[in-house]
């Protein structure tokens, strides 16, 4: 399907059509905390990344992470991604180790991603 910028919300049906070639109900996404928007289901995150930057965002404000569409939106979001790995803005492992920016993912994601019916 290739890498989807979205900044519009999203059906988490769309969301998993964006990933499950790949991963299943896995799809890795990259956010754009500044900007509000993300690119979804790249092979890669450096991938989403390197399409983001082309859109002229700017690599600090990217963060990567796993959403998982089978599950309910609190548990949806994994922040794990070798793109996080970052020493000089103190992020030293895969993870998103700042709490604050942990909140303004999640915050984008909740408006980018519209949750299931129940």
């Amino acid at each position: 399907m290739g890498i989807t910028l979205v900044s519009e919300p999203i059906s988490t049906r769309q969301l998993r059509d964006a990933g499950e070639e790949l991963y299943g109900d896995m799809v890795k996404a990259v956010v754009d905390v500044e900007k509000e928007v993300m690119a979804v289901g790249g092979e890669l995150h450096a991938d989403e990344e390197a399409l983001l930057i082309e859109q002229k965002s700017r690599q600090e404000d990217l963060w990567g992470i796993n959403l998982y569409t089978e599950r309910e939106f609190s548990e949806m979001v994994e922040f794990d991604s070798m793109i996080n790995i970052r020493p000089r803005q103190n992020n030293r492992s895969r993870g998103v180790e700042d709490p604050i920016i942990q909140a303004r993912i999640i915050r984008i994601v909740r408006s980018l991603v519209e949750e299931k019916s129940k």
